[in-house]
């Protein structure tokens, strides 16, 4: 490119848009006022002829360069004006001038989003379609505090850095443009130019809310109200919904191997809420859980290395159809809860890590900055941009899709500035302490906020560590989640669950432990995809013996689960039994339910989980002590507990046997006299058991286990039983 004569006072100028390294591009381009005169001045690197009408007012060229000039009487020209001019190839363009506007972004979204404070952040951030005197376009911001030039890119203009360059908003950091004729389904990023060390980069949008099919990485256009939701009634209920006291019992999925068509192919959302649905209403599931559908690179990170927060994936569709998908699901009944990961992001170069060419959401010191394990990059905690970015994105999946919940990943790695690291490998918080102070802030904040501004929903705490009030109100010291993962109870079971009977008499703690701080969070019980991954085997292939006994331990497992305090999460495929370990690069194996014992267990969990929703007494205390009583619980050398599942107007009683050893008039104490119906068995023929158990069992007189009264069952080998009076 030959460069202007030195003869000309605006040269310096000049070069450095044509070097695409101009701060201020709106104050050369676009219409400056000359005394009387006015100048309008545009760059066009493919223009060869250009002007303001189709025959006249043709704007010269400054000579060697892509810059038109044309200078009218001030009056001639004002506001917005069209500029109509021929490529190098003889194609005709015509669109108004995009440095004929001036700002959009309001000084307060600036103010508010410097703070932190501005929870819808992802409506002023990212490309919108806009309009400005009735003229339409997009409007694109970018907050990119360390950047000389920033300019959008786009199959609008031949992904040219030098086509448009945008105006700064000073010390927000914030950049933006409105570029008009820009319309729905344009692809685009951010070229980015740092302005210590002259690295060019090349990014796509942090706030995009759509982008392309992977590997391809460009975001997208989207209109964001061209969907009318149907699901009025279940948002009007849902913030009188009393959830601490309804049953919750939710399936954890991931959608890119649940199913997939007859080739192999992703279904779409769409499709996926028919198929997904009725198989889930079918199932008496209350909720779905779903592995992370934020856009990822990556299939095998499963959606937890993201790097779209405010998208979902282009895997199975559309932002349009990911709303049908849970409109359907609240048409249905079912509520739809989302994977979130805000403890890292991959460090994938046209994403996040190093967003201007400084680590800008990320910590620069690797002692803090990045998980050595997953490879992959921490976001700084104590800067406000950082924390409303991340705070505005658990609003936008709340609001925009009328997500039900968030199950928050991995914050043990949050809470801990040690987590996972050698002893020289991590920096002490201010006063010593391996606290991330900064962390537990935003943790509280998105708490507070989202339950005051979204009632009725959740969020559930992936926390694996001893963390006190993980699920106490923040004004209380607590973290202010809704619910956390009981990671403790799950270890424990299916550590003594994975002994041979014969060997469980020693292990029995791992089955009371438990209950020792049970009620001291609000806890889900879960079963979930990390338990079926990593060789760690499938569900039915953790449990020891023959086919039949692994099936039989199976059912005693589930039949402990919905009996025991808390929610329930079960991932898909556990409840028939998959025989091989979860991979997300294939469907599960649907053809095992030909088979009885598959067939049959999943029949267990069908019923479990109507059990679970029609008896308060399994749901309507599970997370307060007096909706659980031991009856004995130190019956170690036959491997067999038993307890009192209650709420105010009714009482169960469980009895579960963990050997393979069935027991005639097996004695236990209860609280009334009266006839015992036994409501389940686990051992039933419905299940494909062998069918031992009891109809009516009358009590005795005869106190037993500290109770007045007691009776004699059949407990049926490897299984549970529930009674009724």
């Amino acid at each position: 490119m030959n460069k202007p004569s030195k003869t000309n006072p605006l040269d310096s100028e000049l070069i450095k848009l044509i070097e695409a390294k101009h701060h201020d591009p709106f104050a050369i381009l676009g219409r400056h006022g000359q005394g009387s005169k006015a100048v309008i001045r545009v760059y066009l690197p493919y223009a060869e002829t250009v002007g303001l009408t189709p025959k006249g007012a043709e704007f010269q060229r400054i000579t060697g360069t892509d810059f038109f000039e044309y200078h009218p009487d001030k009056e001639l020209v004002s506001g917005h004006y069209q500029l109509f001019w021929t490529d190098k190839d003889g194609h005709d363009h015509q669109h108004y001038d995009p440095y004929s506007f001036g700002p959009v972004l309001p000084e307060f979204d600036q103010h508010l989003f410097a703070e932190g404070r501005h929870w819808h952040i992802y409506q002023k951030l990212g490309s919108h379609l806009h309009s400005i005197a009735d003229i339409p376009g997009v409007h694109f911001a970018v907050w990119a505090p360390n950047a000389q030039r920033v300019s959008v890119i786009g199959d609008f203009n031949r992904w040219d850095g030098r086509c448009h360059p945008m105006r700064s908003l000073g010390s927000s950091g914030i950049w933006e443009i409105f570029i008009p004729g820009v319309d729905v389904g344009c692809l685009y990023k951010f070229e980015i130019l740092n302005r210590h060390t002259g690295q060019l980069l090349v990014k796509t949008d942090p706030y995009g809310q759509q982008f392309e099919f992977r590997p391809q990485t460009a975001a997208i256009v989207i209109d964001e109200d061209n969907y009318t939701w149907q699901d009025a009634n279940w948002m009007e209920q849902r913030p009188q919904h009393d959830w601490l006291h309804e049953p919750m019992s939710i399936y954890e999925v991931h959608l890119g191997s649940w199913r997939r068509d007859q080739r192999g192919n992703f279904l779409n959302y769409r499709e996926l809420a028919e198929q997904l649905v009725d198989y889930v209403k079918s199932m008496g599931f209350t909720h779905i859980e779903l592995l992370p559908v934020t856009e990822h690179p990556l299939d095998i990170s499963w959606g937890y290395q993201t790097t779209g927060y405010f998208a979902p994936t282009s895997r199975h569709g559309t932002p349009d159809d990911f709303r049908y998908f849970i409109d359907h699901c609240h048409q249905n009944g079912i509520g739809v809860i989302l994977d979130w990961v805000p403890a890292h992001f991959p460090k994938d170069s046209f994403a996040l890590g190093r967003f201007d060419g400084t680590p800008l959401y990320e910590h620069e010191d690797p002692r803090k900055g990045e998980h050595r394990d997953w490879g992959t990059l921490i976001y700084n905690y104590s800067r406000n941009e950082v924390k409303n970015f991340l705070l505005s994105s658990a609003f936008f999946w709340l609001e925009e899709f009328h997500l039900d919940g968030l199950r928050v990943d991995a914050v043990a790695s949050m809470l801990y500035l040690d987590y996972s690291r050698d002893a020289n490998d991590w920096i002490p918080n201010m006063y010593g302490g391996n606290e991330n102070l900064e962390a537990i802030d935003f943790l509280r904040h998105m708490n507070t906020v989202t339950h005051e501004q979204h009632p009725g929903t959740v969020i559930m705490a992936e926390e694996s560590t001893s963390w006190p009030q993980v699920t106490r109100p923040t004004w209380t010291g607590g973290l202010g989640f809704s619910m956390k993962w009981n990671m403790g109870w799950m270890h424990d079971i299916l550590h003594y669950m994975q002994e041979q009977p014969i060997h469980r008499s020693y292990h029995h703690d791992e089955l009371t432990f438990g209950l020792l701080y049970a009620f001291t969070e609000n806890f889900v019980l879960p079963f979930s995809h990390d338990e079926v991954v990593h060789g760690k085997g499938s569900m039915l292939n953790k449990m020891p013996g023959d086919e039949w006994q692994r099936f039989a331990n199976l059912r005693l497992l589930y039949t402990m689960m919905f009996t025991y305090p808390g929610k329930k999460l079960l991932f898909m495929g556990c409840e028939f039994g998959q025989g091989t370990e979860w991979s997300c690069n294939r469907t599960l194996d649907w053809y095992v339910l030909d088979y009885a014992h598959h067939k049959g267990l999943q029949t267990l969990v069908k019923d479990l989980n109507k059990l679970y929703a029609d008896h308060p007494a399994l749901h309507r205390y599970d997370f307060e002590h007096q909706g659980f009583e031991w009856i004995d619980c130190h019956d170690y050398q036959q491997s067999i507990i038993s307890y009192r599942r209650k709420s105010a107007h009714e009482d169960l009683i469980v009895i579960l046997n963990f050997t393979p050893v069935p027991r005639e008039q097996y004695r236990i104490g209860v609280p009334n006299p009266g006839i015992y119906h036994e409501i389940f068995n686990s051992d039933s023929q419905y299940y494909d058991g062998s069918n031992a158990g009891n109809g009516a069992v009358h009590s005795e007189p005869q106190p037993w286990m500290n109770q007045d009264h007691s009776i004699s069952v059949t407990l049926p080998p490897l299984a549970g039983i529930i009674l009724r009076m």
